[in-house]
């Protein structure tokens, strides 16, 4: 695709960014709709993109209602960015803003974390022994990451003396996380990138940090002394077929090494190795920059709270959510938004997007006596950065239908200046305003 069929230059795109087209990334805003009165006592737990955004939300839509947001964190952490961050693109602080900065003044937050769920007695009892009861919860708590399931592992040893990486645990991590790759790229060697066994938020970062990092090698002269070795659990390197075929396709174009069904079973800092599961036997390779990234699951009070799935994910603990309505399967009054969600799709903050509207509505619909009629599809987006400068805009659904926002506009899998621009210039912007409930 030529860049002139976008008839606007450099400017006005990034006016055109400003005034809303961001939002491609993230979905479309929400029209104003009437405001309900209500008493109804409305829990949230997690303060994340998820839960400001739908406590934003639900104080525009219910007068009167008693919003409770439940986080024991400080800090909002622009996840997104975090890949930025680790390719040197962007400073830690980048991605750090206080919680309490996106959430409306009229509703109740709790500096805590929940201990105990009972959704039988719709009560929640936090690590402070508060005990907080609810007529409706919506779990927005994400994921913890399961740095323990990786033996010999420490986020201790991230940074560049020993050439650990681990991106995905949060932004001070994913600046060291770049000083190592930074001193990789400079004095070459093996780096080994790769995706964890379980599912996980955002599944293309670990292949976007495995391209910046070749494109800064390249970039600096030394891609001739580097190499790049990816490994996956399952058979493709993307769970969308046509994507998988198109990443493939670059990595054999850039000479990126790539294994299938391998599992990073541990490390051996001291002696630079990585051992993995393959389907034959164990195979153990030696590295000089290794990105771990962790298992991912459900945080241990949801998996003991009896809102899990019984028979699917059961190592991971995701929430029995109806996949198009996101309510509950067991408990009617339960909604989930986000990552925590045991949908086939939709561990991305543009998939939080199209969450929160069907959330909402239902919600609120229900408080007023009528039936709730929005819909989740599994809508997914991802920018996938290929190299700085560029990126493939890819956004699909539950079936693995590409969903392009612009069609004959942005061709999804074309390396594109215009898609990049959207991940590192429009992108925050979008997410920023989801947060507030006006995106």
């Amino acid at each position: 695709m030529e860049f002139d069929k976008l008839t606007a230059s450099r400017r006005g795109f990034l006016g055109l960014a400003g005034a809303g087209g961001a939002a491609l990334v993230l979905g479309p805003g929400s029209a104003q709709a009437a405001r309900v009165r209500t008493s109804a006592r409305i829990l949230i737990l997690g303060a994340g993109a998820g839960g400001a955004a739908i406590a934003n939300r639900l104080s525009e839509r219910l007068e009167g209602a008693q919003i409770t947001v439940l986080d024991g964190k400080q800090e909002h952490w622009y996840q997104p960015g975090f890949t930025l961050i680790a390719a040197g693109l962007r400073p830690a602080s980048y991605a750090v803003s206080s919680i309490t900065q996106w959430l409306p003044r009229d509703i109740t937050f709790i500096n805590e974390y929940a201990a105990e769920l009972d959704p039988e007695a719709n009560r929640v009892t936090t690590t402070g022994g508060q005990q907080i009861e609810y007529d409706y919860l919506i779990v927005s708590t994400g994921v913890v990451l399961d740095w323990d399931a990786i033996e010999g592992f420490d986020l201790g040893m991230v940074g560049p003396e020993t050439g650990i990486g681990a991106q995905y645990a949060g932004p001070d991590y994913a600046a060291r996380t770049w000083a190592a790759i930074d001193r990789f790229t400079n004095e070459g060697g093996v780096g080994l990138f790769g995706r964890p066994e379980t599912e996980m938020k955002c599944a293309g970062a670990p292949v976007k940090i495995t391209f910046l990092a070749e494109d800064i090698a390249t970039t600096k002269g030394n891609r001739g002394k580097c190499d790049f070795i990816y490994t996956t659990p399952g058979g493709a390197l993307f769970g969308v077929p046509v994507i998988h075929h198109r990443v493939r396709q670059i990595m054999d174009e850039r000479n990126i090494t790539y294994n299938y069904r391998w599992t990073l079973k541990s490390i051996d800092a001291q002696a630079r190795t990585a051992t993995f599961d393959t389907p034959e036997f164990e195979e153990t390779l030696e590295w000089d920059f290794i990105n771990v990234i962790a298992p991912q699951r459900a945080p241990q009070v949801i998996r003991d709270s009896g809102l899990s799935w019984a028979d699917r994910w059961t190592d991971e603990g995701w929430i029995e959510v109806d996949m198009q309505t996101l309510r509950h399967a067991r408990y009617p009054n339960v909604f989930g938004i986000g990552d925590i969600n045991g949908v086939p799709k939709g561990k991305t903050a543009a998939s939080v997007k199209w969450h929160l509207p069907v959330v909402e509505d239902h919600l609120v619909s229900e408080i007023a006596g009528r039936e709730g009629t929005r819909l989740f599809d599994g809508y997914t987006s991802c920018p996938l950065i290929t190299r700085i400068g560029r990126a493939m805009l890819v956004e699909f659904d539950y079936k693995d239908n590409l969903v392009p926002s612009f069609p004959g506009l942005i061709a999804p899998l074309e390396e594109l200046w215009i898609s990049w621009l959207m991940k590192e210039v429009a992108l925050k912007a979008t997410y920023n305003a989801m947060l507030r409930g006006r995106a």
